[in-house]
């Protein structure tokens, strides 16, 4: 399937804000630049389907996104999507700096210490608030990473790989 074609998680849904059927969302790339330039985008349902939404409005809250989309106009129509994922088609999101990813392209990276010791493969994200947390797990074991630019040093997406200088006496027992 051409990259044009694939859909894409870039988000998920908070809260509600306001009255109007408004939803916060938190944007799983740099900044709510990526969500604001969408004409639609898609909600998972429970089911696992994805539905198609017009974008009618994307505005930067902070480091969240505060999405209006058709049909919704009132808090009571989208009460039941808070805590579902948000999707784009690939190819209608825009391109990044060339330092920053969509969390998609990095989960399954396969990640390893500047020394060279695999460390597993990146399995989930965790926002924070102040900086992500990348988790990844080998052989039953997790390890939490903070995105830092210290702490990630090279992300190759053509080689699958991530490499990064870890704190000091972050893994030990």
């Amino acid at each position: 399937m051409p990259d044009s074609l694939k859909t894409v998680l870039i988000g998920k849904i908070q809260a509600t804000q306001g009255i109007r059927g408004q939803l916060r969302v938190i944007p799983f790339a740099g900044d709510a630049s990526s969500i604001s330039q969408l004409e639609s985008v898609m909600i998972k349902a429970p089911s696992g389907a994805l539905e198609r939404f017009p974008v009618v409005s994307a505005k930067a809250h902070g480091k969240r996104v505060i999405l209006t989309l058709k049909p919704f106009d009132n808090i009571n129509q989208v009460l039941h999507l808070v805590g579902r994922e948000l999707y784009a088609d690939r190819g209608s999101l825009p391109e990044l700096p060339s330092d920053e990813f969509y969390w998609s392209d990095l989960i399954g990276l396969q990640v390893t210490t500047e020394a060279g010791e695999a460390l597993g493969e990146l399995v989930d994200i965790i926002e924070t608030g102040s900086n992500d947390v990348y988790v990844v797990r080998l052989e039953g074991r997790e390890v939490l990473i903070p995105a830092l630019e210290d702490v990630v040093l090279s992300v190759d997406l053509a080689a699958n790989s991530m490499t990064v200088s870890l704190p000091e006496g972050l893994l030990d027992l």
